[in-house]
């Protein structure tokens, strides 16, 4: 028994027409009715009536189709996984990320780099609404953003990297440093020093204020969480940061905000569509990083 004749044997019952069938497999049609004639031989039994205008299986014929059909497909299915080694091997990967994250992204790509070394990798920055829009679009294959609490960009699948408060933080010789609390309604009074427009934090920010009826004094912007702490640090307003930074600066006095603001960094990629070996290994690697960083 050969591939060849269950291949042509599907094709003649799929099309009800010898000649229908040799164009679809691209041979000549006594090439298919002698295959076909082989097969039946070897199976001692009639696979096709062929008494009919239209060529239909015969009992036998039917119990044989699915079979048939699954050999093929098996055999479909080892050429697309030779196929994938190999595009995998030279491949192309990319990343995108926040400016500030708990992630070791030069070991996860260090890590892929030497087991796949022909893969291209390409890494690039930009807030969390672009890098949504690029995964989503498939410019990225992955990426590292900032999201709100319970929110899920649509379209996209994640994985969970952190999720904590979002504080205030001053100097210490700042009026608010004597406190352990403060409210938004209080922070408009203040200059504030807040990620740009396109962060998840800031959107946070901006949604929150929003809600309890008050416009947010945007005295300074800067693209990373350090340089926010920065800033405050020497006594330029009320930085809005993550709480694990505004709290782990000894030139900072962290707040607790009212009403509490949360903040979640997540790793995200595509839910559907088409992806690549490679973008299939590299986010399989990266979901295991977290995970092991996190003690799963």
């Amino acid at each position: 028994m050969e591939l060849r004749q269950l291949e042509y044997f599907v094709a003649v019952v799929e099309e009800a027409n010898f000649t229908r069938a040799a164009q679809r497999v691209h041979v000549a049609q006594p090439a298919v009715s002698a295959q076909i004639g082989r097969l039946e031989r070897e199976l001692g039994q009639r696979l096709l009536d062929r008494s009919r205008r239209e060529v239909r299986p015969t009992a036998a014929g039917a119990a044989v189709l699915p079979y048939a059909k699954a050999a093929l497909a098996a055999v479909d299915d080892v050429r697309l996984a030779v196929d994938e080694l190999s595009r995998l091997v030279r491949g192309t990967v990319t990343i995108g990320t926040v400016t500030a994250h708990p992630v070791d992204v030069p070991g996860l790509l260090a890590e892929f780099h030497a087991e796949y070394p022909n893969v291209e990798i390409t890494l690039s920055t930009a807030n969390s609404d672009e890098l949504i829009e690029a995964v989503r679009g498939g410019d990225l294959d992955v990426a590292i953003v900032s999201v709100g609490p319970g929110e899920q960009p649509a379209g996209l699948d994640i994985e969970v990297v952190t999720d904590e408060p979002v504080d205030a933080a001053v100097s210490p010789a700042d009026e608010l440093a004597g406190h352990a609390t403060v409210s938004l309604a209080q922070l408009a009074r203040r200059p504030l020093i807040t990620l740009p427009v396109g962060t998840g934090i800031r959107r946070q920010l901006d949604q929150a204020c929003a809600a309890v009826g008050v416009s947010p004094r945007i005295a300074f912007e800067a693209s990373t969480p350090q340089a926010l702490a920065e800033l405050a640090e020497r006594g330029l307003g009320v930085a809005i940061l993550p709480r694990s930074m505004a709290r782990g600066r000894p030139g900072l006095h962290p707040l607790r905000l009212t009403p509490e603001l949360r903040g979640r960094l997540v790793l995200a990629w595509r839910a559907s569509g088409p992806r690549s070996p490679a973008a299939r290994v590299l986010v399989d690697r990266a979901r295991e990083l977290l995970r092991v960083g996190a003690g799963a």
